[in-house]
């Protein structure tokens, strides 16, 4: 993975990340999200990240940003604190690649540097690659919600994965 460089995100990069973003809230149930986030959304969602509390990376090849990950608040009330919610998106065009693997991976590592207690992922349980990733790394199924979402038309389940730390 040498062409693959894995860094803490910068402001310069939230374009991409939207890009990356916005490519699933149009063409994928990998998110819920309908409309497409603007700049200024996508730049207030950064300022709310931090490396050492909520961390955003990013992998780029050949200096572009090609995926990206974070960790995020799990829940806005205190006693959550010691749980983040994991997320990791690959540009269309470089999926199959192990890029998500190793954003993901290194955002486990982050975490309990940190010193987060678990990790949790939402996953529509029609992303069965990204059930796969995070199976892969230790995640586990502990709860489903069925058709809590609607989009394209479907009715869609959440498969909540957790990963104690």
């Amino acid at each position: 993975m040498s062409e693959f460089n894995l860094r803490d995100a910068a402001a310069v990069d939230v374009p991409a990340i939207r890009e990356i973003y916005n490519y699933y809230v149009l063409n994928s149930t990998c998110t819920y999200q309908l409309e497409p986030d603007t700049l200024a959304e996508r730049e207030a969602w950064f300022r709310a990240h931090s490396p050492d509390g909520y961390p955003v990376v990013v992998v780029e090849s050949e200096g572009r940003v090609v995926g990206w990950g974070s960790l995020s608040k799990f829940h806005p009330r205190e006693g959550y604190a010691p749980t983040a919610e994991a997320s990791v998106y690959i540009a269309a065009d470089h999926h199959r690649r192990g890029l998500g693997r190793m954003i993901l991976a290194h955002l486990i590592e982050r975490a309990r540097a940190i010193g987060f207690h678990t990790l949790i992922g939402g996953v529509s349980a029609e992303q069965t690659a990204s059930l796969a990733l995070q199976e892969g790394l230790g995640f586990e199924r502990v709860g489903l919600m069925r058709e809590v979402a609607l989009k394209f038309g479907q009715r869609l389940d959440v498969i909540t994965m957790q990963l104690m730390l």
